[in-house]
């Protein structure tokens, strides 16, 4: 049977509107699941630590003005456009989303810009991840 991508993406929008709470992130996560973070140069690799960091994202860029704008899916990968404000500065990025055959997330890839942006989101991000250890 071949997987579904609308029906993995529909899961992944339902997590995220739901906060992103690690438990829900992780049953929707491969074991062995890769984050590119925009500001980390290596890719983070586990499942443990992609949900660390999507369920740190959610608490930085998923504030009130956070919202989807566009979505492009092909083959087993979508692409989501996102916008959202963080202190004042407008933050323009996408989320490329790869599944695997049952419909899990192997591969999460965040892109942002401009580069004020960045170094907001970098900074937010550190602070939030910190916080989570402690």
């Amino acid at each position: 049977m071949k997987m579904d991508v609308h029906a993995a993406l529909a899961r992944w929008h339902e997590v995220a509107e739901n906060g992103s709470k690690p438990d829900d992130l992780e049953a929707i996560m491969r074991e062995d699941a890769v984050f590119h973070s925009p500001v980390v140069h290596t890719p983070q690799e586990g499942r443990a630590i992609v949900v660390a960091y999507l369920s740190a994202a959610s608490q930085t860029l998923g504030n009130d003005s956070f919202r989807y704008v566009r979505e492009v899916v092909s083959g087993d990968t979508a692409v989501l456009e996102f916008m959202t404000e963080m202190d004042g500065i407008l933050v323009n990025g996408i989320d490329m989303i790869a599944f695997d055959e049952e419909g899990l997330i192997k591969d999460f890839k965040v892109m942002v810009r401009p580069l004020k942006a960045v170094n907001k989101v970098w900074e937010m991000m550190a602070a939030q991840l910190e916080a989570q250890k402690a």
